[in-house]
């Protein structure tokens, strides 16, 4: 007998997130979790919400490619705020539309912010490095010609 799935409560765009990103387009789970940044929420199914969440890897973060931008422990409060472990590199050119649920989201180990998987916020100090990523990603996606 399978369980059933838990939805979690509402996210909000700029929520950080500890979440099992899928492997490949076709949407196969995560072998681990992963830290996530929350881009869009969805209510229109309320209270089974759905994200659109960026990826995000601790590897290679001193090499930002483009549509990248990174939190790095250096920044303090952005740190701080982030609840990451580590410098993390988030990618906009990788991006996925998940169900808010405990199949695709989990609760991150130090649990800050009790039983459900947020790890923390996207810092206002990081909002140009975020536009500057999507930019990017814009400009790949629709070349002038």
């Amino acid at each position: 007998m399978t369980s059933a799935i838990h939805w979690w409560p509402e996210p909000a765009a700029g929520d950080l997130v500890w979440c099992h990103f899928p492997n490949d387009l076709d949407l196969t789970l995560g072998s681990k979790p992963r830290p996530a940044l929350i881009l869009t929420v969805f209510d229109d199914d309320a209270p089974c919400y759905r994200v659109r969440v960026a990826y995000g890897t601790s590897q290679m973060t001193r090499k930002l490619y483009s549509g990248e931008f990174v939190i790095a422990d250096t920044e303090r409060s952005a740190f701080k705020l982030s609840g990451l472990s580590y410098t993390t590199k988030f990618n906009l050119g990788r991006i996925v539309e998940l169900p808010y649920n405990d199949e695709w989201f989990s609760v991150p180990p130090a649990i800050p912010y009790g039983q459900m998987p947020k790890l923390g916020l996207l810092h206002p100090s990081l909002t140009q490095n975020v536009r500057a990523a999507w930019s990017a990603v814009s400009r790949a996606a629709n070349p002038k010609r």
